[in-house]
């Protein structure tokens, strides 16, 4: 088991429900493959540089343990969810 981090940035304007669905599916997908996940919730911060016209976004800051192909089907999942804007996955 690998140590990983993910930095990941959700679009502006969802609602509180909406931003806690995505956070729980990602770490559940985590749990899924049999790694554990520590989600710490930033909250909305201004961005450096807009993103599709967005000067703000959602941060989340998960740290996980998990397989070495774990990443690779996070970011997956992380690309084709439309709420996500950026996404940093990083071997800790």
């Amino acid at each position: 088991m690998n140590k990983y981090e993910v930095l990941y940035i959700l679009a502006p304007g969802l609602e509180e429900a909406e931003y806690d669905a995505n956070v729980e599916k990602f770490s559940k997908l985590v749990t899924d493959n049999g790694g554990e996940a520590e989600v710490n919730k930033w909250g909305i911060k201004r961005l450096a540089y807009p993103i599709n016209f967005k000067n703000e976004g959602f941060y989340v800051l998960m740290s996980f343990t998990g397989n070495p192909d774990l990443p690779t089907e996070l970011e997956r999942q992380m690309r084709i969810t439309d709420a996500v804007m950026r996404f940093m996955v990083t071997k800790a």
